[in-house]
């Protein structure tokens, strides 16, 4: 029974429509606001609800993921000791994030919002 399922994720009034699947990722957050990607959930330690490495960008209107951000800091590593081995190992965890959520490939969330902002959907 493959049934519609209806959850409330609560977006930044400010936030990007939500592109079509396949147009680039507009920083929506809808995907990362309903479930979190394989990355989230090492992350954030859960497996369903918002990741908690989502950032909301004000200065951008836009959701960042924190592990493209600062992913030391995501990870509780925010006084690893500055210098080489810090960048080379942040350098190394954004390119793996990058590869693992498949950024700058396009929208892959199946999910549609629906609310007053949407009212032609569902």
């Amino acid at each position: 029974m493959g049934g519609v399922q209806h959850r409330i994720i609560h977006i930044e009034a400010a936030a990007p429509p939500k592109p079509a699947l396949g147009e680039p990722c507009n920083g929506c957050g809808i995907c990362c606001l309903a479930e979190p990607c394989p990355v989230g959930v090492l992350v954030s330690r859960r497996r369903h609800g918002a990741c908690k490495a989502l950032q909301w960008s004000a200065a951008l209107k836009q959701y960042r993921c924190g592990m493209l951000e600062a992913p030391l800091a995501q990870l509780g590593m925010a006084r690893f000791p500055s210098g080489r081995p810090r960048r080379l190992l942040e350098r190394g965890l954004r390119a793996w994030c990058r590869r693992m959520i498949a950024a700058g490939i396009g929208c892959d969330a199946e999910i549609e919002p629906a609310g007053p902002e949407h009212p032609g959907k569902p």
